[in-house]
């Protein structure tokens, strides 16, 4: 399939599932569950990778920011304004792409190869609306909660570096998370990962919902959700950054 084909068949699935909800009751009774899903369940992953980022950019911009001539607190605020500005943001939806991304595309494509649903439509059911919309608004819902989740829990990462070692001081590590914070770099994360979590959601549903053939192909599917999810991240990445602190 060549690669304007696939364009035209997600944008048509998209009009497909970005409609409201044909019966609202079960958009609600399933929204919660995405949630839990697709958000709370990933919290865990997030936690650890964050805390550990954290650290290392802390002991990095330390170690490779020996001079005299640059303030101690400016490990801190490379810290928090790296956390905020990628870290937290692009790099975090990556990671996700590869966990949610490929739950998305192999539970849509399971569905499928069994005609689960076949079944919908036969039924008269917008399949594409009844198992994809949830998945979208849940996840797109949930990101900046993890994204703020994963820069706290990243200087958090890095306090603790601070707290145990000498590699620098508690006091110098806050005032620079302190220092000429912008709320604007918050803003501008947040606006990507809501970007970012379409991505992820929809692509993945793309591929889970056209998958033909077996277990392979599930697998395949999977595979393909995530790379292509990745590739279109980093290119908006680009994009958002080019309008948005240029």
């Amino acid at each position: 399939m060549n690669f304007f084909t696939q364009i035209g068949q997600y944008t048509l699935l998209m009009r497909r599932v970005l409609v409201p909800a044909d019966n609202g009751r079960m958009f609600l009774r399933q929204f919660p569950k995405e949630l839990e899903k697709l958000g709370l369940q990933s919290l865990p992953i997030v936690m650890i990778i964050s805390v550990f980022i954290g650290a290392i950019l802390t002991i990095q911009t330390k170690l490779n920011t020996e001079n005299p001539m640059l303030p101690a607190y400016s490990t801190g605020l490379v810290t928090r304004d790296t956390l905020l500005l990628e870290f937290s943001s692009t790099i975090l939806c990556l990671i996700l792409a590869g966990k949610i991304g490929s739950n998305i595309a192999s539970e849509i494509g399971t569905m499928r190869i069994t005609e689960q649903i076949d079944a919908l439509e036969i039924m008269g059911v917008n399949s594409a609306n009844y198992l994809i919309l949830p998945k979208i608004t849940a996840f797109v819902v949930m990101i900046p909660f993890l994204v703020i989740f994963s820069a706290a829990i990243g200087l958090i990462g890095g306090l603790l570096v601070a707290t145990f070692t000498d590699v620098i001081t508690v006091a110098d590590y806050v005032l620079g998370i302190q220092y000429a914070f912008l709320p604007y770099y918050l803003l501008y994360s947040i606006v990507k990962s809501l970007v970012f979590a379409f991505i992820i959601a929809s692509v993945a549903s793309y591929y889970g919902y056209f998958v033909r053939g077996g277990a392979l192909d599930v697998g395949r599917a999977s595979t393909n959700a995530v790379v292509n999810s990745s590739i279109l991240i980093l290119f908006f990445n680009l994009m958002i950054t080019n309008l948005m602190l240029n």
